[in-house]
């Protein structure tokens, strides 16, 4: 299956980090989300009730970020994923990828994170 629903730069002020400052100021983080869900039905009935809603996509999406303080954006991530395959049954898979554009590295760069994907399949 080729459909996707895609979300780019969900921004969310979270505190997740191994740091102190971390935990007690938080940053901002960015979210991409691409979900591998069956699309023919709505390409066809132009329906809601045929696909997934973003808005309820971003909902479940920025709760289970948010849900806790995360020592690890591998944690936060992989909560992502779990919440959206546990919530959205039509979802095959979905990739999330986690910026974190202020972490806290003593260098000069354009941006963190972690990527992690999960299927229903395994």
């Amino acid at each position: 299956m080729s459909d996707t629903i895609f979300i780019n730069g969900l921004v969310i002020h979270a505190h997740h980090g191994v740091m102190k400052h971390e935990a007690k100021v938080g940053q901002r983080f960015a979210i991409d989300l691409l979900l591998t869900i069956d699309l023919k039905n709505a390409s066809r009935s132009d329906k809601l009730a045929d696909t997934v809603s973003y808005a309820a996509i971003v909902d479940v999406a920025s709760r289970a970020f948010a849900a806790r303080n995360f020592r690890l954006v591998e944690a936060a991530g992989g909560a992502v994923a779990d919440a959206v395959l546990k919530e959205f049954p039509q979802v095959q898979s979905v990739r999330v990828t986690i910026h974190k554009p202020h972490a806290p590295i003593s260098a000069i760069f354009d941006d963190v994170g972690v990527i992690l994907e999960r299927s229903r399949r395994g």
